[in-house]
Protein backbone atom coordinates (compact mmCIF):
# COMPACT_ATOMS: atom_id res chain seq x y z
CA UNK A 1 0.00 0.00 0.00
CA UNK A 2 1.59 3.25 -1.15
CA UNK A 3 2.06 6.39 0.81
CA UNK A 4 -0.86 9.30 -0.07
CA UNK A 5 0.83 12.39 -1.03
CA UNK A 6 0.86 14.67 1.51
CA UNK A 7 -0.20 18.28 0.05
CA UNK A 8 2.48 20.93 0.58
CA UNK A 9 1.47 23.90 2.45
CA UNK A 10 -0.23 26.41 0.49
CA UNK A 11 2.21 29.40 1.35
CA UNK A 12 5.06 27.82 -0.86
CA UNK A 13 3.72 28.59 -3.85
CA UNK A 14 2.89 32.22 -2.96
CA UNK A 15 6.96 32.25 -2.06
CA UNK A 16 7.81 31.46 -5.10
CA UNK A 17 5.38 33.88 -6.69
CA UNK A 18 6.79 36.44 -4.70
CA UNK A 19 10.53 35.60 -5.90
CA UNK A 20 9.51 35.53 -9.35
CA UNK A 21 8.36 38.59 -8.72
CA UNK A 22 10.63 40.30 -7.30
CA UNK A 23 13.42 38.87 -10.14
CA UNK A 24 11.56 39.87 -12.99
CA UNK A 25 10.77 43.35 -11.35
CA UNK A 26 13.07 44.07 -8.76
CA UNK A 27 12.04 45.98 -5.28
CA UNK A 28 9.48 48.31 -6.83
CA UNK A 29 7.29 45.49 -8.00
CA UNK A 30 6.43 44.69 -4.65
CA UNK A 31 4.13 46.84 -2.35
CA UNK A 32 6.10 47.13 1.79
CA UNK A 33 4.60 43.89 3.23
CA UNK A 34 5.31 41.55 0.51
CA UNK A 35 9.19 42.81 0.36
CA UNK A 36 9.22 42.33 4.05
CA UNK A 37 7.91 38.88 3.54
CA UNK A 38 10.71 38.24 1.66
CA UNK A 39 12.94 39.37 4.22
CA UNK A 40 11.32 37.09 6.64
CA UNK A 41 11.36 33.91 4.52
CA UNK A 42 14.39 33.38 5.71
CA UNK A 43 13.81 33.01 9.49
CA UNK A 44 10.76 31.42 9.04
CA UNK A 45 11.05 28.51 6.17
CA UNK A 46 7.88 26.46 7.60
CA UNK A 47 5.47 29.31 8.31
CA UNK A 48 3.40 31.67 6.26
CA UNK A 49 4.68 35.58 7.14
CA UNK A 50 2.04 37.31 5.08
CA UNK A 51 0.21 37.37 8.53
CA UNK A 52 3.51 38.20 10.01
CA UNK A 53 4.53 41.25 7.62
CA UNK A 54 1.24 43.13 7.61
CA UNK A 55 1.14 42.81 11.49
CA UNK A 56 4.86 44.34 12.05
CA UNK A 57 3.96 47.45 9.16
CA UNK A 58 0.80 47.99 11.32
CA UNK A 59 2.87 48.23 14.07
CA UNK A 60 5.59 50.80 12.68
CA UNK A 61 4.02 51.81 9.35
CA UNK A 62 6.59 52.04 6.90
CA UNK A 63 8.98 49.49 5.53
CA UNK A 64 11.86 52.06 6.67
CA UNK A 65 10.43 52.78 10.05
CA UNK A 66 10.40 48.53 10.58
CA UNK A 67 13.63 48.21 9.23
CA UNK A 68 15.22 51.06 11.99
CA UNK A 69 12.68 49.69 14.80
CA UNK A 70 14.93 48.81 18.01
CA UNK A 71 15.03 44.79 18.66
CA UNK A 72 13.15 45.00 21.53
CA UNK A 73 9.96 46.89 19.88
CA UNK A 74 10.62 44.53 17.14
CA UNK A 75 9.68 41.76 19.49
CA UNK A 76 7.18 43.11 20.96
CA UNK A 77 5.45 41.96 17.69
CA UNK A 78 3.00 38.95 18.52
CA UNK A 79 4.73 35.92 16.53
CA UNK A 80 8.09 37.86 15.84
CA UNK A 81 10.97 35.71 17.39
CA UNK A 82 14.96 36.41 17.68
CA UNK A 83 15.81 34.72 14.53
CA UNK A 84 12.95 37.04 12.71
CA UNK A 85 14.19 40.33 14.69
CA UNK A 86 17.92 39.31 14.06
CA UNK A 87 17.15 38.97 9.97
CA UNK A 88 15.78 42.80 9.99
CA UNK A 89 18.63 44.06 11.75
CA UNK A 90 20.93 42.06 9.15
CA UNK A 91 19.33 43.96 6.25
CA UNK A 92 19.64 47.18 7.68
CA UNK A 93 23.18 46.49 8.57
CA UNK A 94 23.88 45.68 4.98
CA UNK A 95 22.30 48.62 3.66
CA UNK A 96 24.07 50.97 5.35
CA UNK A 97 27.65 48.99 4.68
CA UNK A 98 26.94 49.54 1.01
CA UNK A 99 25.73 53.05 1.72
CA UNK A 100 28.70 54.05 3.96
CA UNK A 101 31.03 52.31 0.93
CA UNK A 102 29.59 54.36 -1.57
CA UNK A 103 30.64 57.63 0.53
CA UNK A 104 34.09 56.18 1.35
CA UNK A 105 34.63 55.71 -2.38
CA UNK A 106 34.56 59.79 -4.00
CA UNK A 107 35.07 62.80 -2.02
CA UNK A 108 32.02 63.63 0.22
CA UNK A 109 32.11 67.39 -1.35
CA UNK A 110 31.48 65.69 -4.75
CA UNK A 111 29.18 63.00 -3.35
CA UNK A 112 26.57 64.75 -1.39
CA UNK A 113 23.46 63.32 -1.62
CA UNK A 114 24.99 60.13 -0.84
CA UNK A 115 26.61 61.74 2.35
CA UNK A 116 22.76 62.62 3.49
CA UNK A 117 21.02 59.81 2.64
CA UNK A 118 23.52 58.11 4.35
CA UNK A 119 23.44 60.06 7.27
CA UNK A 120 19.75 59.72 7.41
CA UNK A 121 19.59 56.16 7.04
CA UNK A 122 22.27 55.83 9.52
CA UNK A 123 20.82 57.98 12.18
CA UNK A 124 17.51 59.68 11.54
CA UNK A 125 15.09 56.90 12.96
CA UNK A 126 17.56 56.65 16.05
CA UNK A 127 15.39 56.98 19.34
CA UNK A 128 18.00 58.78 21.40
CA UNK A 129 20.41 61.79 20.26
CA UNK A 130 23.62 61.04 18.79
CA UNK A 131 26.62 63.24 17.64
CA UNK A 132 28.67 61.90 14.37
CA UNK A 133 31.88 63.12 12.79
CA UNK A 134 32.83 62.25 9.13
CA UNK A 135 36.68 63.19 9.10
CA UNK A 136 37.96 64.05 5.59
CA UNK A 137 41.88 63.77 4.09
CA UNK A 138 43.05 66.72 1.97
CA UNK A 139 40.93 65.31 -0.95
CA UNK A 140 38.28 65.56 1.11
CA UNK A 141 37.62 61.69 1.17
CA UNK A 142 36.40 60.05 4.36
CA UNK A 143 39.20 58.14 6.51
CA UNK A 144 36.78 57.44 9.69
CA UNK A 145 33.09 58.05 10.64
CA UNK A 146 32.19 57.91 14.38
CA UNK A 147 29.64 58.45 16.75
CA UNK A 148 31.18 60.51 19.43
CA UNK A 149 28.44 60.85 21.66
CA UNK A 150 24.69 59.76 22.70
CA UNK A 151 22.75 61.55 24.61
CA UNK A 152 19.09 61.66 25.35
CA UNK A 153 15.70 62.50 23.49
CA UNK A 154 16.51 66.04 23.31
CA UNK A 155 20.21 66.14 23.87
CA UNK A 156 23.42 64.85 23.29
CA UNK A 157 26.38 66.68 25.23
CA UNK A 158 29.34 67.45 22.53
CA UNK A 159 32.87 68.48 23.85
CA UNK A 160 34.40 70.92 21.54
CA UNK A 161 37.99 69.55 22.61
CA UNK A 162 37.62 66.26 22.04
CA UNK A 163 36.04 66.84 18.41
CA UNK A 164 39.22 68.71 17.74
CA UNK A 165 41.73 66.62 19.62
CA UNK A 166 39.99 63.28 18.20
CA UNK A 167 40.39 65.33 14.50
CA UNK A 168 44.14 65.92 15.17
CA UNK A 169 44.43 62.46 15.96
CA UNK A 170 43.58 61.16 12.76
CA UNK A 171 45.38 63.75 10.97
CA UNK A 172 42.17 65.32 9.27
CA UNK A 173 42.12 68.40 7.26
CA UNK A 174 38.35 68.98 7.58
CA UNK A 175 35.22 67.48 9.30
CA UNK A 176 31.32 67.28 9.01
CA UNK A 177 29.24 67.18 11.72
CA UNK A 178 25.93 64.87 11.80
CA UNK A 179 23.84 64.42 14.88
CA UNK A 180 19.83 63.76 14.62
CA UNK A 181 16.71 65.06 16.30
CA UNK A 182 14.62 62.36 17.56
CA UNK A 183 11.17 63.96 17.05
CA UNK A 184 12.09 63.92 13.45
CA UNK A 185 11.89 67.66 12.94
CA UNK A 186 15.58 68.88 11.90
CA UNK A 187 15.02 72.09 12.32
CA UNK A 188 18.53 73.77 13.92
CA UNK A 189 18.21 74.62 17.69
CA UNK A 190 20.04 77.79 19.28
CA UNK A 191 22.44 75.38 21.20
CA UNK A 192 23.10 73.49 17.81
CA UNK A 193 24.23 76.94 16.27
CA UNK A 194 26.04 77.96 19.30
CA UNK A 195 27.98 74.74 19.37
CA UNK A 196 28.63 74.61 15.93
CA UNK A 197 30.26 78.31 16.21
CA UNK A 198 32.64 76.97 19.28
CA UNK A 199 34.22 74.07 16.65
CA UNK A 200 34.43 76.14 13.76
CA UNK A 201 36.26 78.96 15.85
CA UNK A 202 38.48 76.14 17.92
CA UNK A 203 39.07 74.28 14.71
CA UNK A 204 39.99 77.31 12.13
CA UNK A 205 43.64 78.23 13.75
CA UNK A 206 44.87 74.31 13.66
CA UNK A 207 43.75 74.12 9.83
CA UNK A 208 40.79 71.59 10.32
CA UNK A 209 37.64 73.01 8.00
CA UNK A 210 34.35 72.44 9.14
CA UNK A 211 32.26 71.46 5.83
CA UNK A 212 29.18 71.45 7.34
CA UNK A 213 26.57 70.28 10.04
CA UNK A 214 23.84 67.93 9.16
CA UNK A 215 20.75 67.89 11.23
CA UNK A 216 18.85 64.43 10.35
CA UNK A 217 15.64 63.41 11.09
CA UNK A 218 12.47 61.69 9.94
CA UNK A 219 11.25 64.46 7.95
CA UNK A 220 14.59 65.21 6.39
CA UNK A 221 17.77 66.88 7.41
CA UNK A 222 19.16 70.84 7.59
CA UNK A 223 22.30 71.69 5.98
CA UNK A 224 24.58 74.39 8.18
CA UNK A 225 26.06 75.09 5.05
CA UNK A 226 25.73 78.92 4.66
CA UNK A 227 26.96 79.35 8.33
CA UNK A 228 29.97 77.68 8.65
Amino acid sequence: MGFKDVAKPHYLGHRERLRKRFRDGGPDALPDYELLELVLFRAMPRRDTKPLAKAILARFGTFAEAMNAPEDLLLEVPGLGEAAATEIKLIRAAALRLMQGEVLERPVLSSWQQVLDYCRAAMGFEAKEQFRILFLDKRNQMIADEVQQQGTVDHTPVYVREVVKRALELSATAIVLVHNHPSGDPTPRRADIEMTKQIVDAAKPLGVVIHDHIIVGKQGHASFRGLV
